[in-house]
């Protein structure tokens, strides 16, 4: 009887497995480099995750400091924003965590997976609606916390979600951070005071 895969070693080469996708991108990707640079071998990945493709989907879940997750973390915690100014707040310190520099390190890798699952939705999974989806469930919840129909706060997460993955693509072509930010607090002077009227 084959022992079970080791849940600690597991975790140690997701992360390993991460940091190399974020260096290498996976468009070229091949399991024996990939082994070699981690000091260990394409059959043993395969025994840890079946395949190359659910090792990378699974490298994307694995980041605790995503935002998504700190934001489902809060929201669980101590629930949704009691107020558009609340809210608001909200989404500044969530907009503020992409300045970490290993997150947005990550981004091009996010971006170059989340457009080869809309290419190739076999091999990686609807990882971009996968994103998309649950940004737009969390907003929606919060602005249905706010008071708002289901319809109405629904549409307002989309836009907003829409509107932001927007805003962080453009700075991963141009570098210019400071004008997404700016453009970011725009959207927010515009879309708040709307958020009042319920």
């Amino acid at each position: 009887m084959s022992r079970p895969p080791d849940p600690a070693k597991r975790r140690d080469l997701l992360e390993r497995v991460r940091a190399y996708m974020i260096r290498n991108g996976v468009a070229d990707l091949s399991l024996r480099p990939l082994a070699r640079a981690l000091g260990t071998s394409d059959r043993m990945l395969l025994y840890y995750f079946g395949t190359k493709e659910r090792m990378i989907a699974e490298a994307l879940t694995v980041y605790e400091r995503r935002p998504l997750l700190r934001a489902q973390s809060l929201f669980n915690a101590v629930g949704s924003p009691r107020d558009a100014a609340g809210l608001r707040r909200f989404l500044e310190e969530t907009w503020q965590q992409f300045s970490n520099p290993d997150l947005r390190a990550a981004l091009p890798f996010y971006l170059e997976i989340m457009t080869a699952g809309l290419l190739h939705p076999e091999r990686y999974g609807p990882v971009m609606l996968d994103v998309l989806s649950e940004w737009t469930r969390l907003l929606t919840r919060a602005f249905r916390d706010l008071g708002m129909a289901e319809a109405r706060a629904r549409t307002e997460a989309s836009l907003l979600v829409d509107a932001s993955f927007g805003l962080l693509l453009a700075p991963l072509a141009d570098g210019d951070w400071d004008r997404a930010g700016a453009a970011f607090h725009t959207l927010l002077d515009r879309l708040e005071p709307g958020w009042r009227d319920i």
